[in-house]
């Protein structure tokens, strides 16, 4: 039995919450930032993680249309830039938490300088190479092109970096900034804009940038994913979360049908045996009444 409650207790598996941020990853220093968990089924309670410990605890407001809650930054700080992941509970039973969700304060260092060579306007299949530099010493510098992605690209340096693009395409044209920071969750004020143009095949994207590339404060939009993407993550853990719970059903279907065959047959060779042995007793009784 108890590996039969261990089956039911897994059919009761929660799907992973989703977690995003408004109005960006990456928020000013003083600028306040809301930070959303969305659940499945019917959540009662969520809690929301930083840095691997519990930092808040919300009940979601009834709506018919949605299952999540907001969790707002007042003002971001030094102390309010990290890793954040959420959790949420439906009847005595806590979800998984969250993929994890990284937020930056900016502002807190000098603003770098950031630079292209050979120069701003390039031909398809050229190289290019960003120059980020900072007058104060540093361990780390990220190259972020405007527009709606995911990740920035990294290097490390103490005054400057390199960031090495090509061959170009157009795809690579765009807007550019660059931060310098000492950890990955406080960072500098943004450089001046620089503009790349590339000219040439805009059909041609054989050689795009295989770097995820980030937009600022500067756009509004959720980080992790988009609102369908969304949706469309939190219908294929229903999908999964069904056949798992329709497998795991027929297993337990059968793990009873076999417990109770087994009970079946104990009984019956119980009173066989019972049986035989009273059959026995009667036998040795007339014989022993039966006359010499």
């Amino acid at each position: 039995m108890p590996s039969t409650l261990a089956v039911f207790l897994v059919l009761e598996m929660l799907s992973k919450p989703a977690i995003w941020v408004r109005p960006s990853f990456m928020i000013p220093k003083g600028r306040s930032a809301t930070i959303g968990c969305r659940g499945a089924g019917e959540a009662m309670e969520y809690q929301l993680h930083f840095e691997g410990g519990l930092s808040a605890l919300k009940r979601p407001k009834s709506s018919p249309v949605m299952n999540w809650v907001k969790f707002p930054i007042p003002a971001m700080t030094s102390h309010t830039a990290g890793q954040y992941r959420c959790s949420y509970r439906s009847g005595e039973l806590w979800s998984e938490l969250s993929d994890p969700l990284e937020l930056v304060v900016t502002g807190l260092y000098d603003t770098p300088t950031l630079s292209v060579e050979p120069r701003s306007e390039v031909t398809s299949g050229e190289n290019v190479t960003f120059h980020c530099q900072l007058a104060t010493a540093t361990s780390t510098f990220f190259l972020l092109k405007k527009g709606r992605s995911s990740r920035p690209q990294l290097r490390y340096g103490n005054l400057r970096a390199e960031f090495h693009l090509g061959p170009v395409t157009p795809a690579h044209g765009g807007t550019y900034r660059c931060f310098g920071s000492y950890n990955n969750h406080a960072w500098s004020f943004p450089s001046k804009p620089v503009k790349l143009l590339v000219k040439g095949d805009a059909r041609d994207t054989t050689f795009a940038p295989t770097e995820h590339t980030s937009s600022d404060y500067w756009d509004s939009y959720e980080l992790t994913t988009g609102t369908q993407s969304q949706k469309d993550h939190l219908l294929w853990n229903h999908m999964i979360q069904n056949l798992i719970r329709l497998g795991l059903a027929v297993l337990v279907l059968v793990a009873l049908m076999g417990f109770l065959l087994e009970d079946w047959l104990h009984r019956r060779k119980s009173q066989e045996r019972a049986h035989r042995a009273s059959h026995r007793g009667c036998r040795r009784r007339l014989s022993t009444e039966s006359p010499g």
